[in-house]
């Protein structure tokens, strides 16, 4: 098996997110590098892929480890109802599964955020990921 390809892994988080919030109710996602005009939508996630440090664990095996930051915007006003039950379906989604060989933690969260874009309430959810890689 060759090294993992980062963007099949940013890709399956993305699509996995995507699918889930086409549904009823429909919630616009934005991911990192994307334009979206935070004003033309009151409800909306925001979702941001990184990767950190590896490990070597030794018999040609290397562990990858990463962080997805969801972050749920919902109008002001209005209190956290609605961002808490976003939350739930996004904790759902990746709460302690494996994906296509990406192996997902206990969500962190909802945690509700006073940095939010004027007229938005904010919370967030983290969740670590790994993947194991044979070289």
């Amino acid at each position: 098996m060759a090294a993992v390809d980062l963007n099949t892994v940013r890709s399956t988080i993305e699509a996995r997110l995507a699918t889930e919030l086409a549904s009823s109710p429909a919630i616009p996602v934005v991911f990192n590098n994307m334009t979206f005009d935070s004003t033309s939508e009151d409800t909306f996630v925001q979702c941001q892929t990184s990767f950190g440090t590896g490990s070597y664990l030794g018999k040609g095996v290397n562990i990858v480890v990463g962080l997805v930051i969801l972050n749920v915007f919902t109008e002001e006003g209005i209190g956290v109802g609605s961002n808490f039950t976003i939350c739930k379906r996004l904790r759902d989604l990746y709460n302690r599964i494996t994906v296509s060989s990406v192996i997902f933690d206990s969500p962190i969260g909802p945690e509700v955020l006073t940095s939010s874009p004027e007229g938005k309430f904010q919370t967030q959810l983290r969740v670590t990921f790994q993947i194991y890689e044979e070289l």
